[in-house]
This record gives C-alpha cells, sequence and structure tokens, in this order.
C-alpha cells in the first residue's frame, strides 16, 4: 500500500457544521504516502480517535471517501480489512486496549504469534531498550500507564507495515522514554519504508515530520 487518501469525509458528528470547519483533514483532500511522516494535531473533541478508527475499519460513520492506493473503503471486505490490519496498517490505541491478566511479553507475543514478524530476542531487546525489561513476566494490570504504553508500543511494532497510526504515544512517558520509543518507531518504520501518522494533543513524539496537520 503507497497512499491512503481522504477525499471530503466528514464524520457524521460533525455534518452540521461543515462549513465552519477548520482542518486539514476534514471535508478536506489529504493524502498521506508511504515512507512520509505526519502528526496530527488536534484538541480534544476534534476526531483524533476517530480518525484513527476510520484508517483501521472500526468505524464507517462518514460522508465523503477513504481511498486505500485506489480502492474505496466501501468497497472492501471482511478479509480485506483482516489483511489490511496484519499486514499493512498497525495501530498504537490510545487506550492501548491490553490484556490486563496476560504478561507484558504475552501482550506483545499474542499479535506476534499471529505474524511471525519478530524473534522473541528482538522483542526482549525492546524490553531493555525501553527500561521495562524487569516486567517482562508482569501481568500488565500491576504495572504504570506509561510502563503500558510501551508494551502497546511494541506489540504495534510486532507486524509488518506500510503505515503505521500512533494516537497520543507519549502522554505518560518522560523525555528519555519518549526519545527511545521514538527513536525504535523511527527504525522499525525506516526498514519497511513505512510512513508514520502520529497524534497529539499537546505532547508530542520528536520526530522529522515531512508534514504538520490540523485537525
Amino acid at each position: 500500500m503507497d497512499q491512503i487518501t481522504f477525499s471530503s469525509v466528514v464524520p457524521q458528528v460533525f455534518s452540521a457544521q461543515v462549513a465552519r470547519l477548520n482542518t486539514d483533514i476534514w471535508n478536506a483532500e489529504t493524502v498521506f504516502q508511504k515512507g512520509k511522516l505526519y502528526l496530527l494535531e488536534a484538541d480534544s473533541g476534534k476526531g483524533k480517535s476517530t480518525f484513527c478508527s476510520y484508517v483501521l475499519g472500526y468505524r464507517h460513520d462518514y460522508s465523503g471517501q477513504i481511498l486505500f492506493d485506489t480502492r474505496p473503503a466501501e468497497e472492501m471486505k471482511i478479509r480485506d480489512w483482516t489483511d489490511i490490519r496484519k499486514r499493512h496498517i498497525s495501530l498504537l490505541f490510545q487506550e492501548l486496549r491490553l490484556f490486563p491478566e496476560l504478561t507484558a511479553l504475552e501482550n506483545v507475543q499474542i499479535k506476534n504469534r499471529l505474524t511471525e514478524f519478530k524473534s522473541r530476542q528482538d522483542i526482549v531487546r525492546w524490553f531493555e531498550q525501553l527500561g521495562i525489561a524487569d516486567k517482562l513476566d508482569a501481568p500488565v494490570r500491576f504495572m504504570s500507564f506509561g510502563q503500558q504504553q510501551r508494551v502497546a508500543m511494541m506489540r504495534a511494532l510486532a507486524q509488518p507495515f506500510d503505515f503505521i497510526v500512533v494516537d497520543e504515544p507519549i502522554s505518560h512517558l518522560d523525555d528519555n522514554n519518549s526519545r527511545v520509543m521514538s527513536d525504535i518507531l523511527m527504525s522499525e518504520a525506516r526498514a519497511q519504508g513505512a510512513g508514520i501518522i502520529a497524534t497529539s494533543i499537546g505532547k508530542r513524539m520528536e520526530l522529522p515530520y515531512d508534514k504538520v496537520l490540523r485537525l
């Protein structure tokens, strides 16, 4: 997949205020290209997480059109979305969606067993880099939110992708851990020639963005 296009997309919740929308995404023509880095800046309630859900096909409550290369999202079947989520687009959810009863390692491996993308050694190395190697076998319910963010990022990276969407990825991290996580993300994206779409309502990942867009 080489590009994702948002063409005159307007969430239903904003349909009554189209004329007042001041955004680079909604009711606009925006193309995200593979290999490029994008930052979506937004105030709370402007549709940041809605955008992420649209890209992954979890929601379809909008007018306009979303294209994957030249294929419209409305033509996608369940098997197509499954393939997209497994091979082409990865998402780090703002709310993380980890399994609290599983250990940190198990939460990463649950995806990696589906994709067989990384070795156990690769994953353990991420834990070491992110300063939570001592949490490998700890249930995530006993970890802080910032520690859980790092686990969720590793899980998002345990698959091939053309684009990775990271929704508020460092909201609970200190500067050092934010930098390490940004470095790991950039390394993985570059290795795959992938694009990054990061969102922020304040604290942002320090990446060499090609374009900053306003929601």
